[in-house]
């Protein structure tokens, strides 16, 4: 594989003491020896992967699903377990002003389908993935942030819409009491355990019957007729058609077209010992609802079920030991910050994972030029659990030769190159201090 980060950043050592792992164990799948076929093979086990693994094995198509690690291993394994509205980093009126009201309507439309589509998933294949939170809430760290808040409510409420909008003096009464300035509530997204809901699509994917490999890492993807032949460490995988499912995780020549077309960047995330009554009654926070806050490097936040507190951020622009304390310390330093009653409340897991960024700042899903018969979906900026999920399911209908039945906006469907190709990492420091100053 040809990674573009140190060897670390793919390695155990950022995901260690991941909070997930101790909430369910992950099942046992084979992994892939001698010579195997499918109709379709697919690269990487996370939401995308598996649920066009699911949506096409119910299909009727023979599917095969080639995890690189163990299950649950990447990003869809360890994120912060926000299934929301996004996966653009542009704003609406940007949207809509590079590629058109109708293209902009129909991207937004399908997030909100992506949304639904989890949700559907989870009460169709009974899966018990710890789900609350009524949408979730934006909260402005400044003033300026609060009257665009504020002007965003009302832009809502002329549209028909109906937003939860609160001032700041009503934030403590709703027990969301912090250094904040306002908040908005968008009625869309709930949150959930990310690893039960992934091992949940799984199952379905297997009953359904999809073979699932682990240990299984794609060295190689080659054309072979009208097909492809994937070569794995102990085994070769023969498929008449490819989906690329790697995201944040992803390499630079599986298949050579992706080399320069994505961004990894590093998320670090920690929880926190279950907060008694009291610690929650001195910071004045007891809502359930997820968060996050107004900041360009935002904050990500949320009191779950059993009453522990996740908090995350953007992760470090290295990855070696050495950074990976740094960051941790950062977001220590933040968590305490934000909630200062909550000065001596202990963490007991910390860890970190990639996200993926695209140039256009939008996701890709769909066929890869001139490669027929091969599809990818990847660069969720951060919100892969809904976005993944629903690239998946459109995939699935691509595979099969059909126009997709959720929205599928023509913004998904082209992917241009960084500058600096291997060495574009480079873009990523001096974009950091801009939206931090910005911020």
């Amino acid at each position: 594989m040809r990674r573009i980060f140190s060897s670390y950043a793919y390695g155990p050592g950022p995901r260690t003491n991941c909070w997930w792992d101790e909430t369910i164990a992950a099942p046992d799948w084979p992994v892939l020896q001698g010579g195997k076929s499918a109709d379709v093979a697919v690269i990487g086990g996370g939401f995308t992967g598996m649920s066009a693994a699911l949506h096409l094995a119910e299909s009727g198509l023979s599917v095969a699903v080639l995890e690189a690690e163990t299950p649950g291993w990447g990003a869809s394994g360890r994120n912060g377990g926000f299934c929301c509205l996004g996966g653009s980093k542009l704003s609406g009126g940007t949207m809509r002003r590079v590629f058109g009201k109708s293209a902009a309507d129909t991207y937004h439309a399908g997030e909100e389908a992506a949304v639904h589509l989890v949700r559907g998933l989870l009460q169709s294949h009974g899966i018990d993935a710890d789900t609350h939170s009524n949408g979730e809430t934006q909260l402005a760290h400044t003033e300026k942030a609060a009257r665009r808040l504020q002007a965003e409510a009302e832009k809502l409420r002329r549209a028909g819409g109906e937003p939860d909008f609160l001032t700041r003096d009503q934030l403590a009464g709703k027990g969301l009491n912090g250094r904040f300035h306002a908040a908005l509530t968008t009625p869309v997204g709930f949150a959930l355990n990310p690893r039960k809901y992934l091992f949940g699509l799984a199952k379905a994917a297997q009953n359904a019957g999809a073979r699932l490999y682990q240990r299984s890492a794609a060295q190689s993807v080659q054309q072979a007729g009208r097909g492809y032949v994937i070569e794995t460490d102990q085994g070769i995988l023969s498929a008449a058609k490819v989906i690329i499912a790697t995201n944040g995780y992803s390499s630079e020549d599986l298949p050579g077209w992706l080399a320069g077309r994505y961004m990894p960047a590093q998320s670090t995330v920690m929880v926190t010992r279950p907060l008694t009554r009291a610690e929650l009654d001195a910071q004045g926070w007891f809502s359930h609802q997820m968060a996050y806050d107004t900041r360009n490097l935002l904050h990500y936040f949320r009191l779950m079920p059993d009453n522990r507190f996740l908090f995350g951020m953007r992760g470090g622009l290295l990855a070696s030991p050495r950074a990976e304390a740094g960051i941790r310390r950062k977001l220590r330093q933040d968590f305490e910050a934000i909630f200062p009653a909550w000065h001596d409340v202990e963490t007991t897991h910390f860890w970190s994972g990639m996200v993926c960024l695209s140039r256009n700042l939008v996701p890709f899903i769909g066929p890869v030029p001139e490669r027929p018969g091969m599809f990818a979906g990847l660069c969720y900026h951060g919100n892969g659990v809904a976005m993944g999920s629903y690239a998946g399911r459109l995939l699935s209908d691509l595979v099969q030769g059909r126009g997709p039945t959720l929205p599928y906006s023509p913004i998904v469907q082209k992917m241009s190159r960084f500058p600096f190709g291997r060495a574009r990492r480079m873009l990523m420091p001096p974009a950091y201090a801009v939206l931090g100053l910005m911020d």
